[in-house]
C-alpha cells in the first residue's frame, strides 16, 4: 500500500516478519552485517513450524560433510534437481540455492551458536536419478541445552506433543534407533534410561524438557544467536500492512492488540510468515480436495506474508507441481480433550506394514517419500471420495516399531484402542469390519503380500529397492530390511489422511530472495523466504530437509543482500 502520511513511530534498517528458520536466519545474518533488525512474530512464542519439525536441512556441498571426508562433484546436486524437477526447474533459483547453502552452513558455524551434525548416511529420495546423493547432503543442528537461553526459554515454542515423548524430543538416527531397540539391546536401554532420567529431572526442575533436539534445537540456537547479536525480538507483534510506493517498500504497520506501530524500514522487509496452510480460502483455490487436508503447520500460518506481498505488488507462483509439502498424517484425540496431528514419516518404511484404500488394495510403495505417498493416495481416490488410507500391521510390528502415535513396547496401547485411534481385530476380517474396509479385498491383498514378503520380496511395488527405502527399514530384518509378512494376530490399523508440513506455492522471487513484481524486476526492499517464497523445489520433494534447507539459505541470502554484503 502507498505511504501517504509518513508518520513513523519508530524505525529500523530491516524488519523481519516471522520467526521460523527463514526469519531467524535473515535476522541474524543482517544483524551480523551491522543492520538494526526488528523481528516481529505474531505468536507469543518464537520458532514457527520449524520448532515442530524434524530439523533436517538439505544443503549439498556443505562443509560439515567435507570434514567427514565426503566429497562429490559440485554439479551432481544440480543434475539431480534438474532430473527431479523437470519442467519446474528454475535455473536461477536452483543456482542461487546451491551456491548459498554451503555458504550459509559455514557462516552459521563460524559466526553464531549454531553447530551441525552430518547426515552422512542419509541418501536422496530418488537414488535412481542422475546426480542423486548417497549421504552428506543433509545436516542437523546439534543437541542443545536450553538452560543456555536463560529467561528466553519462555520465548521458545515447545515441541509438538504428538512427535515428542512426554515433551522430550527424539532425533531420527542413532537416538531414535536406541528407543526402538531399548528392549533388545543393553546399550540402547542405557541410552534411553539416561535420556529419560535427565528429562524427568528437567520436568521437575524447569517444567519442560531442556535437552533439545531436531527443529527445537535449531530454533533455540538461532534464538540465542539473535539475542547475542542484538536482534530486537518482538513476540506478539503482527504484520498488518506493508507501506510502499512506486519506488519500493519503506515501512510497515505492526499491531499488538489495539495498538499500531508504524515502523520505517531503511533496507526493507523480509516476509517469512509461514505460508498459507491455515488460509482456507487460498488453500481451497490451490489444493486438490482441500477439505480432506490436515496441516502440520502452526495455527498462526494463515497467509499473512502472501496477502501483504501481493498488496505490495508481488505474485503467487501457481505453476508448481504441488502447492504443498505433503505428508500422510493421522488425527489424534488425546484423553484430556485436546486434538492433534501425527506425521507418518518413519513407520511406513518399516518391514511388516502396508497401506490400503477402503477396497483393501495397496496403491503405492509405502517406503517411498512421504510426499509421494500422499500424491499416490490422491491419484488413487475417486473424485468426491474422502482421501484416506489405512496402515495395516500385526502384533509383532506394533510392539516392535509402534504405529503413528502408538509407541512400541513396553508403552501400553490400550489408551489408543479406547480412544478409537488404533483399530484392531483378532482376524483380518474383524479388522476390516472395524475399519470399514472391504474384507475380501484386504484378505487377498495381505495373502499376496505375505507370499512375497516371506522371501523378502515385494513384486507389486519393489519395497526396499533403493538406498532411501533401506535406510527407513530395519537392518536386523533380512534379506530385505523393508519387507516382512503380516501374520501374527491380533491385527491393527491406523487411518491416515493427506497432510502437509507447509506450503510450496509462495511469492515469486529472484535468486536474491527479492519479491518479483508485475513486470520482470524485483520490488525494491521486499524479500520473501521460507514458505512465503515459492519453493525452489518446484513443488517436488527430492530429499529430506528440502523445506528447512532453502528456508535457511534464502533467509541468509535476504539478510546479506539487505545489508549490501557481497557473497
Amino acid at each position: 500500500m502507498t505511504d501517504k502520511q509518513h508518520i513513523w513511530t519508530e524505525d529500523c534498517d530491516l524488519l523481519v516478519a516471522g520467526s521460523g528458520a527463514a526469519g531467524l536466519a535473515a535476522a541474524v545474518t543482517a544483524a551480523h552485517h551491522g543492520l538494526k533488525v526488528v523481528l516481529a512474530e505474531k505468536d507469543a512464542v518464537l520458532g514457527g513450524t520449524t520448532a515442530w519439525s524434524g530439523g533436517w536441512i538439505w544443503a549439498p556441498g556443505n562443509p560439515v560433510a567435507r570434514r567427514q571426508g565426503i566429497a562429490e562433484d559440485p554439479e551432481a546436486p544440480r543434475r539431480y534437481l534438474r532430473a527431479v524437477l523437470g519442467e519446474t526447474f528454475n535455473p536461477e533459483l536452483a543456482g542461487a540455492f546451491l551456491q548459498a547453502a554451503p555458504e550459509m552452513v559455514a557462516f552459521f558455524e563460524a559466526e553464531t551458536a549454531l553447530r551441525f551434525d552430518c547426515g552422512a548416511a542419509i541418501p536422496d529420495t530418488y537414488g535412481h536419478l542422475p546426480g542423486a546423493g548417497l549421504g552428506g547432503r543433509s545436516v542437523i543442528a546439534q543437541a542443545f541445552d536450553a538452560r543456555a537461553l536463560g529467561p528466553d526459554i519462555a520465548l521458545l515454542r515447545p515441541p509438538l506433543r504428538e512427535t515428542s515423548f512426554l515433551g522430550m524430543t527424539i532425533q531420527a538416527g542413532a537416538d531414535l534407533r536406541a528407543f526402538l531397540t531399548a528392549t533388545r539391546s543393553l546399550r540402547s536401554a542405557l541410552h534411553v534410561a539416561r535420556r529419560l532420567g535427565r528429562h524427568a529431572w528437567d520436568l521437575a526442575r524447569h517444567r519442560r524438557g531442556m535437552d533439545l533436539r531436531n527443529g527445537n534445537a535449531l530454533v533455540a540456537r538461532l534464538l540465542l544467536s539473535a539475542r547475542e547479536i542484538g536482534v530486537d525480538l518482538r513476540p506478539g507483534l503482527a504484520l498488518a500492512e506493508v507501506i510502499s510506493d512506486a519506488s519500493g517498500v519503506h515501512g510497515a504497520v505492526l499491531t499488538v492488540g489495539d495498538t499500531e506501530i508504524r515502523i520505517r524500514t531503511r533496507r526493507g522487509i523480509v516476509l517469512a510468515c509461514g505460508g498459507y496452510p491455515h488460509d482456507l480460502a487460498r488453500r481451497g483455490a490451490s489444493y486438490p480436495c482441500h477439505r480432506h487436508h490436515t496441516p502440520l503447520a502452526v495455527p498462526a500460518a494463515t497467509g499473512d506474508g502472501l496477502r501483504l506481498g501481493e498488496a505490495a505488488g508481488g505474485r503467487q507462483d501457481m505453476t508448481l507441481a504441488a502447492p504443498a509439502a505433503y505428508c500422510p498424517v493421522s488425527r489424534v484425540n488425546w484423553p484430556d480433550g485436546r486434538s492433534g496431528v501425527f506425521p507418518h514419516i518413519i513407520d511406513r518404511g518399516k518391514p511388516g506394514v502396508i497401506g490400503v484404500l477402503a477396497d483393501g488394495r495397496r496403491f503405492c510403495n509405502e517406503g517411498l517419500g512421504y510426499h509421494d505417498y500422499v500424491t499416490a493416495m490422491q491419484a488413487a481416490t475417486a473424485p468426491g471420495d474422502e482421501q484416506m488410507s489405512w496402515l495395516i500391521c500385526d502384533r509383532r510390528f506394533l510392539r516392535r516399531y509402534g504405529l503413528g502415535i502408538v509407541r512400541p513396547a513396553p508403552v501400553p496401547i490400550r489408551p489408543w484402542l479406547r480412544a478409537g485411534y488404533l483399530k484392531t481385530g483378532g482376524t483380518l476380517a474383524e479388522l476390516a469390519q472395524a475399519c470399514g474396509i472391504d474384507g475380501a479385498g484386504l484378505a487377498e491383498t495381505v495373502a499376496r503380500f505375505n507370499t512375497g514378503a516371506r522371501r523378502g520380496e515385494d513384486p507389486a511395488f519393489q519395497r526396499g529397492s533403493s538406498a532411501y527405502m533401506r535406510l527407513q527399514g530395519d537392518p536386523a530384518v533380512t534379506p530385505n530390511p523393508c519387507v516382512a509378512p503380516i501374520e501374527t494376530p491380533p491385527f491393527y490399523a491406523v487411518k491416515v489422511v493427506p497432510g502437509s508440513f507447509g506450503t510450496f506455492a509462495g511469492l515469486k522471487t529472484d535468486g536474491q530472495a527479492r519479491v518479483l513484481g508485475a513486470g520482470t524486476g524485483p520490488i525494491p526492499g521486499l524479500y520473501a523466504a521460507g514458505t512465503d517464497m515459492a519453493s525452489v523445489m518446484g513443488g517436488h520433494y527430492p530429499a529430506g530437509g528440502i523445506n528447512l534447507g532453502p528456508a535457511l539459505a534464502f533467509g541468509f541470502v535476504a539478510g546479506r543482500h539487505a545489508a549490501g554484503a557481497a557473497p
